[in-house]
């Protein structure tokens, strides 16, 4: 059984962290918790689960307090969670199972990663993330903002999951602007931007609703010519919801389309295309991408996934736009369908009813 030493980076996580630590605390053989600059009991919390505890002066560079943690560890592979993550009891026993499986010639194990989930808590937005590395390789985080880790040679996919629960951490989850300020004051420094430093600063404008001026950094973005394919397909898809807020819907549909120039068309741009038809009552047009939307096959990509553009939304609004157009039978076979995966959903119950109701009529 390989040996795993947990490496975080924390400050201000007295909220999130003993249950994040709970998860993983008996499959790891080693935890180094770096603390950044905590005024709460955050320190005390991770001394109850380690004595290496240790402060890092904060630099607004998140890749260096990650090398610095990565730098205490001891045993030959190293894990990496953020306080809010935990594994639940089926990912701790899949864990469990790697670390008796894990052949030391792999040098890296990427895992899924759940950061959001609708109503029943099934994840609806997940991608992967390389969670555990060799130690002896020394990969290397990049970047001060949105780092990521740089690994190479032979890395396994796993089915094991990460999930993250921000929601646990003071009620309503809101636009943190401590990433913004770094992008900000790397520009006020006159600092050059990489396509991933583009991309992820349009991703913080978006989010706290500096619409015109994202769009712009989407566009500076893809113009690199330089992102990972995936980032490109987002940046298209980010850009579309920036010109839906700014009331565009033109360009809303020719960003989504953009999308299509860099790979087959992802699910949730489909449906987006769909939807833009549909509520302009073109439900013969909206059928293609919804139809497309359900059908295309991507397998298990790194990108991002929003499982719900995939499975039971397209089949639920392919009912309603084949009921518009009199398919009445084709409309029932996808209600069939949506039901299979959301159940007990609000709108595929009413549907249910619906349905009931017509039959009983005519009979």
């Amino acid at each position: 059984m390989v040996k795993i030493s947990l490496c975080m980076i924390v400050k201000n996580e007295e909220e999130v962290l003993r249950q994040c630590l709970d998860s993983v605390n008996a499959l790891s053989d080693e935890i180094i918790i770096v603390d950044t600059g905590s005024t709460d009991k955050t320190k005390q919390i991770a001394r109850e689960y380690t004595d290496k505890v240790l402060d890092f002066k904060w630099i607004d560079d998140f890749s260096a307090a990650r090398n610095f943690a990565f730098e205490q560890a001891t045993l030959p592979y190293i894990l990496w969670l953020d306080a809010d993550d935990v594994l639940k009891e089926e990912d701790q026993k899949k864990f469990k199972k790697l670390k008796e499986e894990l052949d030391d010639s792999v040098d890296a194990v990427s895992m899924l990663y759940h950061i959001a989930f609708d109503e029943f808590g099934h994840p609806t937005f997940s991608y992967r993330r390389n969670r555990l590395v060799k130690r002896d390789r020394n990969f290397k985080w990049i970047g001060p903002v949105h780092e990521y880790l740089e690994v190479y040679g032979n890395i396994i996919s796993s089915d094991i999951a990460v999930t993250h629960r921000k929601a646990d951490k003071s009620g309503t989850v809101t636009a943190n602007d401590w990433n913004l300020k770094i992008y900000e004051k790397r520009l006020e420094k006159g600092e050059e931007f990489s396509s991933r430093d583009l991309f992820y600063y349009a991703n913080e404008l978006k989010d706290h609703r500096s619409y015109q001026k994202a769009v712009s950094y989407y566009h500076e973005f893809l113009a690199t010519r330089k992102g990972w394919v995936e980032d490109e397909i987002r940046a298209c898809i980010n850009m579309a919801e920036c010109y839906r807020m700014l009331g565009d819907a033109e360009k809303e549909i020719e960003a989504l389309a953009l999308s299509i120039a860099y790979d087959v068309p992802r699910p949730e741009v489909s449906c987006r295309i769909g939807d833009l038809y549909k509520e302009k009552n073109l439900f013969r047009k909206a059928i293609i991408w919804y139809r497309l939307a359900a059908e295309i096959e991507l397998g298990d990509h790194q990108g991002f996934q929003q499982r719900s553009y995939a499975t039971w939304y397209p089949h639920l609004q392919l009912c309603v736009c084949y009921w518009q157009i009199g398919e009445k039978d084709l409309a029932a076979e996808h209600h069939q369908k949506a039901k299979f995966y959301r159940p007990y959903d609000s709108q595929v119950q009413y549907n249910e009813r619906f349905f009931k109701e017509y039959k009983e009529n005519n009979s």
